[in-house]
C-alpha cells in the first residue's frame, strides 16, 4: 500500500463515520414521535424562573425583557430576572420601569457561567423550573405553557426548538439551515432513537434545583452548555425536545461575526473532547451509558460544511491522481452527505432565499477554515457575540410551525 493509498483509506474512513453518523439521526428525524419522555398525567402549574444573562447587551435587551413578560401562563409563577452586566445606566432605568427583577453584576472575566451562578445563589429556593435565555431570544408566547406539561414528574431537563428570527442575509440564511439541522439530527433524530436531545445554551430549562447544584461545579469561560450537558448525562439524566416550544434567536448576517462565533464554539468542541475522552469511554464500557459517550463523541464531528469541503477535496485530489474506485468511494460519500442534509432541512426553508444563500457557501467554508486555523486560545477568554435590535418576522419562512 503506498502513501496516497494509506492517506485515502484512513481519511475515507474517518469521513465515512461521521457522515453515517449524520445520516443515520437525520433519518432517524423523519421518525415521528420519540422513545423515552413521558409526562405524568396530573398538571401541576410549577413556579419557574426566566434567567436571561445581558452582557453588554443594551441593543436587544429592554425588548427582550418586554416579551419575556409576555407569555400565556400565570403572572404569579414566573419571574423574569435579568443579571445585567456592563448595561449602560440608560438601559437600567428602562429595565427598572418593567417588572422584572435586575441584578447587576461585575466580573474581571465575564462569562454566562459566573452570571447564571451569581443569580442562583441570590435567588430563592421557591423555584420549580430555571429557564435560561440569551439576551436576544424572543420567546412564542406558549413556551412556558410547553415546558410546564413536559416537566412532569420525571423528566428534568428539556430543550426547546430554537429558530431563526431573521434571515436578512444569505450568512443568516445559512446559519438559520445550519441551526434547523442540528434541531432535526441532534434533537428531534436523537430522542427518536431514544438518546437525549442536544443543549444549546438558551432556550432550554431544568429542574430548579438540579440547575442550581450542577452549575455550581461549572466555571466554563467558553461553551458552558456543553460542560452542563456532559456532567448531567454522565449522571444518566435525560434531555427532552420540545419541538413546538419555539425561542426565536438571532442569526449572525456577518461573516466576521460568524468567524468569531464558529472559532469559540469549535475551540470548546475540542477542549471538552480532550476532557472528557476517557471519562466517557470508562462510562460506555463499565456502566453502559451510550448517552454519555455519545455526547463525547459529537465533540469530535467536524462541522457539516467543513465535513463537505473535506469530502470535494478529496474527490479533486482522486480525479487528479485518476483512480476510479478511489473516485467512485469519495462520490458515493458526497451524495450520502448531502442526502442526510437535505432530509434535514425543513421544507420552508427551500426557496429562493436557499438557492441564493447556496452562492455565500464557499464564503462561509472560508470563514469556518478561519475559525479552525485561530482556536489557540478561544476557550480561555469570554468571545461576545453582539446583537442587534431584530424585531421577529413571523412572515419568514424560517419561523413557520413546520407541524
Amino acid at each position: 500500500m503506498n502513501l496516497f493509498e494509506f492517506a485515502f483509506f484512513t481519511s475515507y474512513s474517518f469521513l465515512t463515520v461521521f457522515t453515517a453518523y449524520l445520516l443515520l439521526f437525520s433519518i432517524a428525524g423523519k421518525l415521528k414521535k420519540g422513545r423515552g419522555m413521558t409526562v405524568h398525567s396530573t398538571l401541576q402549574i410549577q413556579k419557574i424562573a426566566i434567567l436571561i444573562p445581558a452582557y453588554k447587551e443594551d441593543a436587544v435587551i429592554v425588548e427582550s425583557a418586554k416579551q419575556a413578560l409576555q407569555q400565556n401562563y400565570p403572572s404569579d409563577f414566573f419571574d423574569v430576572i435579568i443579571i445585567a452586566d456592563s448595561l449602560q445606566p440608560a438601559t437600567l432605568q428602562q429595565l427598572s420601569d418593567l417588572p422584572v427583577q435586575v441584578m447587576q453584576v461585575t466580573f474581571e472575566l465575564s462569562t454566562k457561567a459566573k452570571a447564571l451562578n451569581y443569580a442562583l445563589q441570590h435567588l430563592a429556593d421557591d423555584y420549580q423550573i430555571a429557564l435560561i435565555l440569551d439576551a436576544d431570544n424572543i420567546m412564542k408566547n406558549d413556551v412556558l405553557v410547553e415546558f410546564n406539561q413536559m416537566m412532569q414528574g420525571s423528566v428534568k431537563v428539556a430543550q426547546g426548538h430554537r429558530i431563526a428570527k431573521n434571515i436578512n442575509t444569505s450568512i443568516a440564511f445559512l446559519d438559520a439551515v445550519s441551526e434547523e439541522v442540528n434541531n432535526h439530527i441532534f434533537r428531534k433524530g436523537h430522542v427518536a432513537l431514544g438518546l437525549s436531545a442536544a443543549l444549546i445554551g438558551s432556550g432550554m430549562a431544568f429542574k430548579f434545583n438540579l440547575f442550581k447544584k450542577v452549575m455550581s461545579t461549572i466555571q466554563a469561560v467558553g461553551g458552558f452548555d456543553k460542560e452542563l450537558e456532559l456532567k448531567l448525562l454522565r449522571e444518566n439524566i435525560k434531555i427532552a425536545y420540545l419541538e413546538n416550544a419555539f425561542i426565536y434567536d438571532e442569526k449572525v448576517p456577518k461573516a466576521s461575526a460568524l468567524q468569531a462565533q464558529r472559532r469559540r464554539w469549535i475551540s470548546a468542541q475540542l477542549h471538552y473532547f480532550k476532557a472528557y475522552f476517557w471519562s466517557g469511554f470508562y462510562h460506555l464500557v463499565f456502566h453502559g451509558n451510550i448517552d454519555y459517550f455519545n455526547k463525547v463523541f459529537q465533540m469530535i464531528l467536524p462541522g457539516r460544511l467543513l465535513l463537505l469541503g473535506a469530502t470535494v477535496f478529496a474527490i479533486c485530489i482522486s480525479a487528479l491522481v485518476g483512480n476510479p474506485l478511489i473516485l467512485g468511494g469519495w462520490l458515493f460519500l458526497l451524495t450520502a452527505n448531502i442526502f442526510a442534509l437535505l432530509l434535514a432541512i425543513p421544507s420552508n426553508l427551500y426557496g429562493w432565499k436557499f438557492v441564493k444563500a447556496l452562492f455565500s457557501l464557499p464564503k462561509a467554508l472560508a470563514v469556518l477554515l478561519l475559525a479552525l486555523i485561530q482556536i489557540k486560545g478561544a476557550n480561555t477568554r469570554f468571545i461576545h457575540t453582539e446583537h442587534s435590535s431584530i424585531s421577529v418576522n413571523k412572515q419568514e419562512p424560517c419561523n413557520e410551525n413546520r407541524n
